[in-house]
């Protein structure tokens, strides 16, 4: 079943959409990995520093936004490329 279904993708627009969904994955894998060592490494600052807690905890929003912001963006793109070439 695998099988036919990859050869019915071999030609170069069914490659390309495949190509772009495999990246819009990786990019949600990359986020949530991302976003998820922030949270930890802002705890693990906060239980060293409970005092500096409103700076630390400001700082990981802004950097969780900009990686959630750059995600975005680049599902965006594999979802052009993949609607762009069917």
């Amino acid at each position: 079943m695998l099988l036919s279904l990859l050869l019915q993708v071999v030609n170069a627009a069914g490659l390309a959409v495949m190509g772009a969904g495999i990246g819009a994955g990786l990019v949600a894998l990359g986020a949530g990995l991302g976003i998820g060592r922030i949270g930890g490494s802002a705890m693990e600052a906060i239980g060293r520093q409970p005092e500096a807690s409103g700076k630390i905890q400001t700082a990981m929003l802004i950097v969780a936004a900009l990686i959630e912001g750059l995600a975005l963006f680049a599902v965006v793109v594999c979802l052009l490329i993949s609607f762009k070439l069917q």
